[in-house]
């Protein structure tokens, strides 16, 4: 491990870095950001170092991810920041691409995944996923790790992830990581930086919907009922509600009661900021 991670922008280098830590006989381990580094990203680096001799963190804002009414050309960028922030947390490697070495010219080729993608973010996010599963299969053949650890708050990603990396036989363990949350139950994401002060006081009532539709669940009652009710309270709290809903844990099948391993998940807008979030039934 070093103080201060290895800064890469060349694929010749990454690879001939990580080739060498190969032939030594060390895991590696890959945490894939698109930057604006918070201490929930810290946390999965610290994950990463308990199960990997090396940690590779690549930061890159994922144009392809993004719809044409989406916030790619706000999102926050400083490299710099996030190479302090990595300091000291555990990174062997910063993998820092641009996007003409992910989209070189004549780039032509995208990653379609059926069936998980077709509900939840998927109808309000045309192409997203699309983008997500190209450039994270990308990032798996340019680091080659032996694993790679995502955060759980991105659900619906991580199981498409998962797909994608089962369905092409790609060599890679593919970890999730429970959510890491702000004291009052907030999940920690990028894109609360983008609240208020006042919709910071209120975006709490987001994780309280969803855990307690959770605890109804396991009980065994309905789902439609609990849903309606957490909906309605949240838009009472001025959210915006995209969805709301009760999935199976794998399939991301709704349903309409629990009984196998299920998530609540949503996903709102607080003013002009898209939360998602999710919990474990």
């Amino acid at each position: 491990m070093t103080a201060n991670p290895l800064p890469l922008s060349d694929l010749a280098t990454l690879r001939a870095t990580v080739a060498a830590w190969r032939a030594e006989g060390e895991q590696v381990a890959l945490v894939p950001t698109m930057g604006a580094l918070h201490e929930g990203h810290l946390r999965l680096v610290a994950e990463a170092r308990r199960r990997a001799r090396r940690v590779v963190v690549s930061i890159f804002v994922n144009p392809t991810q993004f719809g044409p009414t989406e916030d790619f050309s706000r999102y926050p960028r400083d490299v710099t920041a996030d190479l302090a922030a990595l300091a000291g947390a555990g990174a062997d490697a910063a993998w820092t691409p641009d996007v003409a070495t992910m989209y070189p010219p004549g780039f032509a080729t995208r990653i379609e995944v059926s069936g998980l993608t077709e509900g939840l973010c998927g109808p309000l996010r045309p192409g997203h996923f699309s983008g997500v599963a190209t450039v994270v299969t990308k990032l798996l053949n340019q680091v080659q790790p032996h694993i790679a650890l995502f955060g759980e708050k991105d659900f619906q990603q991580l199981r498409v992830i998962q797909r994608t990396v089962a369905d092409l036989d790609l060599p890679v363990v593919i970890e999730g990581v429970p959510t890491i949350r702000e004291a009052d139950g907030l999940a920690l994401s990028s894109r609360n930086r983008y609240l208020s002060a006042d919709e910071r006081r209120v975006a709490p009532a987001l994780h309280e919907a969803l855990s307690g539709i959770a605890k109804a669940a396991r009980t065994g009652a309905p789902v439609a009922p609990l849903v309606a009710d957490g909906a309605a309270r949240l838009a009472a709290a001025g959210f915006t509600v995209q969805y709301l809903a009760v999935c199976d844990a794998e399939t991301l099948a709704a349903v309409e009661t629990v009984t196998a391993p299920a998530r609540v998940l949503v996903a709102a807008y607080l003013g002009r900021t898209r939360l998602i979030d999710n919990v474990a039934v």
